[in-house]
């Protein structure tokens, strides 16, 4: 199973972001990951299409985007035409769950679907089959920089028994409070996609840390 390191654009300097970007590509990280905010699923406003294009224009690994949106159907098309190559919904934003990850995948993305931190891992057994990766929020959504909730290490458990024997290439990303120090914790308990925003964008040498996170990955495989 490869394993990604996915930095968060949101963290980066949007005054330079075209700097960033460059970071990012010359580094050992494999996708960029975007977040889409829209100021109602979440408390916070983010982007939309226009910067996810700029992006894409300048990015040469893939855009994981996030989409923590009401009612992201209607928009699924759009992000993929703006250039992303997986397209990641929200449980508890999705009626029609089992058709949205169709959709997405309809649109040539792998399909993703992310839990908050009160939804328990069980309400996808019926689907996780058909997701190409699972997103497990260690933080509530909407903002960076909060601090790590403990119990994301008995979800990822809890998600990869699940997978096992079912869906075994499943991608299972966790965002929101991930550094150095847990990352080895995350991979061991099932995680092989980490995505790191202010870790990263803030520290003194972005591409060492990304190394330094790769590093615990087993294989180094890149995407």
């Amino acid at each position: 199973m490869n394993h990604f390191i996915a930095p968060s654009v949101l963290a980066a300097d949007f005054a330079n972001l075209q700097r960033d970007i460059e970071m990012v590509n010359g580094s050992a990280a494999d996708w960029f990951h975007v977040d889409i905010m829209d100021g109602v699923f979440v408390p916070n406003i983010s982007f939309g299409f226009p910067v996810v294009e700029a992006i894409r224009k300048h990015a040469g690994k893939p855009l994981d985007v996030h989409l923590m949106i009401t009612d992201p159907d209607r928009y699924i098309g759009a992000f993929a035409k703006a250039g992303a190559s997986v397209i990641t919904v929200h449980y508890e934003a999705c009626t029609h769950l089992h058709r949205t990850l169709a959709a997405i995948k309809e649109m040539g993305c792998k399909a993703g679907v992310a839990l908050n931190p009160h939804t328990p891992v069980h309400v996808l057994e019926d689907i996780i089959e058909d997701a190409d990766l699972v997103l497990i929020m260690s933080v509530n959504p909407g903002f960076g920089g909060q601090k790590f909730i403990q119990r994301t290490y008995d979800k990822l458990k809890a998600l990869k028994a699940m997978a096992a024997g079912r869906n075994d290439n499943l991608l299972i990303e966790v965002d929101g409070g991930v550094n150095i120090s847990n990352a080895g914790q995350l991979i061991s308990c099932g995680a092989n996609v980490l995505v790191a925003g202010n870790f990263v964008f803030t520290a003194d040498d972005p591409k060492a840390v990304i190394s330094e996170m790769k590093e615990v990955m087993p294989g180094l495989m890149k995407a």
